[in-house]
Order: structure tokens, then C-alpha cells, then sequence
């Protein structure tokens, strides 16, 4: 039993110190974004690209969230809601709208499931500020948000932000404005997030040598 047992564990331990020290890998793990854009941050940037309406945003959404609960510290992660089309611009602002009001956080959640669990539809103003506001929102302090000048201003900078990073798909996750990950499951995303952030962090210490 006890050299079952070490057996157990000596296999463990390997597993553990493989995914640990495993590195990611071009055309796997990422592809490569030509041109390379230019971070905001000093610390390794992570963008999520995605879509409300996305089946697969939903289904990656508590893997990321969880991740972001635990993130490195060196690590920044924002997220960037895609406009493909003009209908999902209504819930692009207000996206905006609740961050601004310190509320996104609270309300991610239940977005998701009103859109891909109970059907609702989130589609103008006054859809989304009804919805908001059965989940507590003061619907006039939500709608004085979504049309103020500086969500405005998010929603044309996340416009820009799509055309330059060459979005074609969500969730798209861009690490340090270069590295790709996409058309992954939520399991592997996760990996490979974790993988490309370790390859980050190593050229980063290889360039102060």
C-alpha cells in the first residue's frame, strides 16, 4: 500500500510540476498579432474581447471571473465588449454605464443568464434600463450614465480598440498587445492564459539582464 501510495504521489507531483514549468506554445497556445500594439499599463495586460450575446463568452465568463479573483499581481486585466454590429452597441454602453457606476461587477452575472438562460431581450435603453432596474439599479441614474459624454467616449475607444487589435471572433483574449488566444475551450483558455503571462514574465526578466 505504501508504494502505492509514493507511487501516487511521485505521479502527482510530476503533473504538478509539469503544468507548472510547461511553456506555451505558438499556433497552440497563441498566434501572434501583426502589428503589436502598445500596452497601458506596466504590468502584463490582458484584454478580454467579448460579446454579451457570445455563446461561448458565457460559457468562458466563471472560468475568467474565477481567474481574475485570483490573478497575479503583476497581471491587469480589462475587458473590452465587442461591436460587431450595431444592435450590440446598446449593451456595449451599457457595459460602460455600470462600471461607471461601480456596479459591473455585481451585475455581470446576472446579465449573462438574463441573455442565455432566461431569454430576455436586452436590445435599447429602455429594455436594459426595465431589466437594470429589477435588479436594483436606480433606472434614471443608469440611464444619465449610459448617454453621458464619457461612456459615449468608452464605446467609440472600444470601436477603435476592435479595428486594431483585428478582432474577428469572442471571446478573443490579447496578452501583453501581442499574444492571441482564441477558439479555445474555458479549461484550455485558462491554461494558456496562464501560459502565455509565464512567457511574458520570463522575456520581460531576460531583457533586464
Amino acid at each position: 500500500m505504501k508504494k502505492i501510495l509514493h507511487s501516487l504521489m511521485m505521479v502527482a507531483v510530476l503533473f504538478v510540476a509539469t503544468n507548472v514549468h510547461a511553456e506555451a506554445q505558438l499556433g497552440k497556445d497563441y498566434t501572434l498579432l501583426d502589428p503589436a500594439q502598445n500596452t497601458s499599463t506596466k504590468k502584463i495586460e490582458v484584454l478580454e474581447f467579448f460579446f454579451y450575446e457570445c455563446s461561448h463568452c458565457f460559457h468562458l465568463h466563471p472560468f475568467l471571473a474565477k481567474w481574475e479573483q485570483s490573478k497575479p499581481a503583476d497581471v491587469d486585466i480589462n475587458f473590452v465588449p465587442t461591436i460587431f454590429r450595431q444592435s450590440a452597441e446598446p449593451m456595449a454602453t451599457a457595459y460602460y454605464a455600470l462600471e461607471s457606476m461601480g456596479k459591473i461587477k455585481q451585475l455581470d452575472d446576472d446579465i449573462y443568464k438574463a441573455i442565455h438562460v432566461d431569454q430576455v431581450a436586452l436590445y435599447d435603453l429602455d429594455t436594459i434600463g426595465a431589466f437594470m432596474a429589477k435588479k436594483g439599479v436606480d433606472k434614471n441614474e443608469f440611464s444619465s450614465a449610459f448617454q453621458s459624454f464619457s461612456v459615449q467616449s468608452k464605446v467609440a475607444r472600444a470601436k477603435q480598440l476592435i479595428r486594431a487589435y483585428n478582432i474577428q471572433g469572442t471571446p478573443t483574449l490579447i496578452v501583453e498587445g501581442r499574444y492571441v488566444i482564441s477558439g479555445l475551450q474555458p479549461e484550455d483558455t485558462i491554461r494558456a492564459l496562464n501560459a502565455v503571462i509565464a512567457k511574458v514574465r520570463k522575456d520581460r526578466a531576460g531583457k533586464k539582464h
